[in-house]
């Protein structure tokens, strides 16, 4: 697939946003000034732009407990984002929710929930209502590895297969469901193979390679677009932060979590640093317009910490407001 100058910037510039606005939620976390829980996205950038790149606006996303990088990709207001995180009126939940409760329907992002397997099923909700009105949308339903030991995703794939709903369920295997190894509560075969038996289109792929993410993203949205059914995509990535917080420490000084030298081999596969090499090598982009890039986007994101930093919080005797009663 030959891609133009454009577009590949345009990838480099989402990824670097998504990479930067994680990173600069580390300190803010770990000095307490964001309390809410945080699940960094830091690692899996390439998942994200990839998938969302072909969409339209009007398109549809569901996310779940790791979803910046999917609001970001989607079009979702980083100023928002962050308010959200820091849980301000300014936030694009109102600050009701922080950061596994983001939300930006005018962009499509429909619902981002902390519940494993939550959304699923209301994507597919979404993709039927998209079938019944015949408005070619396609909806993305965004999980991790983890969610595959849900019966909400093989009741979700028997019923958009019966009705061939435009919806590609992404599953981000990460290797770890919160701190246990997939290999412990899986048995040793691709995820992707559970949309077999119902007869559903699938991919596996590098998810650390933004241009196979984009290559297998624009198959699976033409085909959904195109009234051909759903599409089940496995990417294999890495989450090169902690499950939740900037590293793996859920007891006290406990973070002895993941063996280093699994991380630091992934950590040479990082997406972002791999893309920028690649831009590079092809002379796509030199090293002083990647720092250029770098610089404007560190730029927006500490504007958007001001912002949210100098935004109301909501206040106690409002807390039922928007609220369904």
């Amino acid at each position: 697939m030959k891609y133009s100058s454009t577009l590949l910037e345009q990838l480099y510039h989402m990824m670097v946003k998504i990479r930067y606005t994680e990173e600069s939620l580390v300190e803010p976390i770990m000095n307490g000034t964001v309390r809410c829980p945080v699940h960094l996205y830091t690692g899996q950038e390439a998942v994200a732009t990839g998938m969302c790149t072909h969409l339209t606006r009007e398109d549809y996303v569901f996310g779940n407990h790791r979803s910046h990088g999917h609001y970001l990709a989607k079009g979702g207001d980083l100023k928002k984002m962050i308010a959200e995180i820091y849980c301000r009126e300014t936030g694009c939940a109102k600050g009701r929710g922080g950061s596994m409760h983001l939300i930006s329907p005018e962009n499509g992002v429909m619902g981002i929930v902390p519940i494993v397997a939550g959304t699923i099923s209301l994507a597919v909700g979404a993709a039927m209502a998209s079938k019944v009105r015949k408005d070619k949308r396609v909806t993305l339903s965004f999980f991790g590895d983890g969610a595959t030991g849900e019966g909400v995703l093989y009741e979700s794939l028997n019923f958009a297969s019966l009705y061939k709903l435009p919806i590609i369920f992404v599953c981000e295997n990460n290797l770890y469901s919160t701190h246990m190894t997939v290999k412990k509560i899986r048995p040793p075969q691709k995820i992707a193979k559970i949309a077999s038996p119902f007869g559903i289109k699938s991919f596996s792929s590098d998810g650390n390679d933004v241009l196979k993410v984009y290559e297998v993203s624009k198959k699976a949205v033409d085909y959904c677009r195109s009234g051909k059914g759903p599409v089940f995509i496995e990417f294999f990535t890495y989450r090169l932060r902690g499950h939740v917080g900037p590293d793996d420490n859920i007891q006290g000084s406990h973070t002895e979590i993941r063996p280093l030298s699994e991380v630091e081999k992934w950590k040479k596969r990082d997406p972002v640093l791999r893309f920028a090499k690649y831009l590079i090598s092809k002379k796509v982009l030199s090293q002083n317009k990647i720092n250029q890039i770098i610089q404007e986007v560190n730029n927006e994101i500490n504007q958007a910490h001001t912002f949210a930093q100098n935004s109301a919080r909501p206040l106690a005797n409002e807390v039922l407001e928007y609220v369904f009663k």
